[in-house]
């Protein structure tokens, strides 16, 4: 006989297996669906800018340096005298040549001590031709026995004294008109005046700074780059120059010197790179990039740089075959800034496509669909 409780246990457990029941079938279920909607899932839409065929072009290795381009022969006309600017020729922008008088220094001392020194000149040579004189006459009596020896050395010691007169009399004349020559203000180089700093009138000292004449037919930039880098900058490597205020274009110079040793506190190496400006197309002062071809330029692939994801050994893209996407490893090479691509030297062929919109992840096997094939 059956008794109550034995049934309520008997019905207990009759639940609990009805319920797991359900719950297996209702996971079953469920996890069919799953499936079958994973099967139905749509591709990717990439976009044509999304995809980038692989090409090829002449790319080697560089070394990146920035800077101001400066005219490279800059010259600063200083007062060699004190006194009173006068006949000022020239201002800012003025072109000028070698030798060419830019201003005058009023200074009646230093004038005056020109034409003074010329005097005492002019008195020592007429006092030489004197003693001269005397010591002709001197030379006949003393021949004829009517001059005693030493009136005859005296009178060749008065000739002597008269001579060193003379002598000590140009080299002071010299000094000072070499001084009054200082007041002209001249322009040691051909170029243009790219400063004034006083005017018509104004008092200056001796080393004061009046203009700055600049030749801007030669640039150079004076850059800094690593002690590794700088390991492979020759002098005379090609440099090619892009300027924010000329966005498009380039242009070509070349390494013109390099520091033999690294800043100690830097440690970077100082790289002199030159760009010839004849035409004036470039104006100084201006900020430029610069990069140095370090080795030599091959046609090798290339991918935009976005393309590549990863670094290093775990460099990969994403190669879009048909409508399906395959991460592939690559080996990278050297990168041009100037067009935004990388070389690949391993990993990929031209005419393959890849994707290269940064961020856009798919994993491998993923199906696509790009713009092309729509």
């Amino acid at each position: 006989m059956t008794t109550p409780s034995a049934l309520s246990r008997r019905g207990i457990r009759a639940a609990r297996l009805l319920f797991l029941a359900a719950s297996v079938a209702g996971a079953a279920t469920a996890c069919r669906g799953k499936t079958a909607a994973d099967a139905a899932a749509p591709p990717v839409q990439l976009g044509a800018a999304d995809v980038a065929v692989v090409g090829t072009a002449d790319i080697g290795p560089s070394v990146v340096v920035g800077g101001v381009l400066d005219p490279v022969d800059v010259v600063r006309v200083r007062a060699q005298v004190a006194g009173t600017l006068r006949d000022v020729k020239v201002d800012r922008g003025a072109k000028v040549s070698r030798g060419q008088v830019l201003a005058r220094i009023e200074a009646q001392g230093v004038t005056s001590g020109a034409e003074g020194a010329r005097a005492n000149v002019a008195s020592a040579e007429a006092a030489q031709a004197v003693a001269l004189q005397r010591l002709d006459g001197a030379k006949k009596l003393f021949a004829a026995g009517a001059m005693s020896a030493i009136d005859f050395k005296t009178a060749q010691a008065g000739f002597d004294a008269a001579t060193a007169q003379v002598a000590a009399a140009r080299a002071a004349s010299a000094s000072a008109t070499e001084a009054a020559g200082r007041t002209n203000l001249t322009s040691p180089i051909d170029g243009w005046v790219s400063d004034r700093v006083a005017g018509e009138g104004e008092s200056v000292k001796g080393e004061d700074p009046v203009f700055t004449v600049v030749d801007p037919r030669t640039l150079e930039l004076k850059g800094q780059v690593g002690a590794l880098d700088a390991v492979h900058v020759r002098v005379g490597q090609v440099v090619t120059f892009t300027l924010d205020a000329l966005p498009g274009q380039s242009f070509k110079g070349t390494v013109a010197r390099v520091d033999p040793v690294a800043s100690a506190a830097t440690r970077q190496v100082g790289v002199f790179a030159q760009l010839r400006n004849a035409g004036g197309q470039v104006v100084a002062g201006q900020f430029a990039h610069g990069r140095i071809r370090t080795g030599a330029v091959a046609k090798t692939v290339i991918v935009p740089v976005n393309a590549v994801r990863g670094g290093g050994k775990d460099a990969y893209v994403l190669v879009v075959d048909g409508a399906v996407v395959h991460r592939r490893p690559v080996v990278t090479g050297a990168r041009d800034e100037d067009t935004g691509v990388i070389a690949i030297t391993s990993g990929l062929k031209a005419g393959e496509r890849v994707v290269v919109t940064a961020g856009v992840e798919m994993a491998d096997g993923t199906k696509v669909s790009t713009a092309k094939e729509q």
